[in-house]
């Protein structure tokens, strides 16, 4: 995720002085690329302090950065995280009263089309929030929530979001090699249908069901298949059952 919205960032044309990826070797210059926050100088003075490590690696890496985060906030888009548990690590770190906010972004950042849902705490300033928002706005869209609970079906919606999103485009392309399509063909169909229709719906500002309804002529093709699809709630219940399964593995990494 850290990669996806680094990708955005740059591309964007956002010019960080110092990039800390121990195992980023592609970052074109003048970015400086340093692999470890021990490497930093003790009057490096960030205004953001911005935590994209897997979850597993946060007791790793907190230590090394606690110092840093006394003079700036920092923002974590670790999955499963909490803003009460990283801020109880970063004071047995030596850093008690720092301030975290949590996001969570999605993949689609890399190409400026993502979704973030951010959570702060009543420690983190107006200032704080606003810095958020225009850098994560670099990468797509950002929203805020006002309780911390809701950022598991955040996680579980938007986070592996697109993942779902691939699924189905992979599965079309499957059916359409099973209806007799060239495999080349099928895959640029299904890749092309579904992010038409995404842009479609971002574009025009209608509703995903009336969009639906509007595709769908009464005894015509996408009828017959949405009644396969939709038969005994079939797809909806896996769908619900699937955000739900996500949402709490999400619970879990936090606990």
């Amino acid at each position: 995720m850290g990669g996806a919205m680094l990708a955005g960032w740059l591309a964007d044309g956002l010019a960080p002085s110092v990039i800390l990826d121990r195992h980023r070797d592609d970052i074109p210059a003048p970015h400086s690329v340093v692999r470890q926050a021990s490497d930093l100088p003790d009057d490096f003075t960030p205004a953001l302090i911005i935590l994209a490590t897997k979850p597993q690696k946060a007791a790793e890496i907190l230590p090394s950065i606690a110092r840093f985060a006394r003079h700036a906030p920092i923002l974590s888009v670790m999955a499963g995280k909490t803003v009460g548990g990283l801020t109880a690590a970063l004071a047995e770190a030596g850093t008690p009263g720092a301030t975290v906010i949590r996001a969570m972004p999605n993949t689609p950042s890399a190409v400026g089309q993502g979704m973030t849902v951010c959570f702060a705490p009543p420690a983190a300033t107006e200032a704080d929030r606003a810095l958020c928002t225009r850098l994560l706005s670099a990468v797509g869209d950002v929203a805020w929530v006002a309780d911390e609970a809701q950022m598991d079906a955040v996680t579980a919606v938007s986070g592996s979001g697109p993942a779902y999103v691939f699924l189905l485009a992979e599965l079309m392309e499957q059916a359409g090699i099973a209806q007799g399509l060239p495999a080349d063909l099928a895959r640029r169909i299904a890749r092309r249908t579904v992010s038409g229709a995404g842009a479609l719906m971002e574009q025009s500002g209608i509703d995903a069901a009336e969009l639906r309804r509007r595709v769908t002529s009464p005894g015509g093709t996408t009828q017959q298949a949405l009644e396969v699809l939709m038969a005994a709630r079939a797809w909806p219940a896996t769908m619900e059952q699937a955000i739900a399964a996500a949402a709490r593995r999400a619970h879990e990494l936090a606990s």
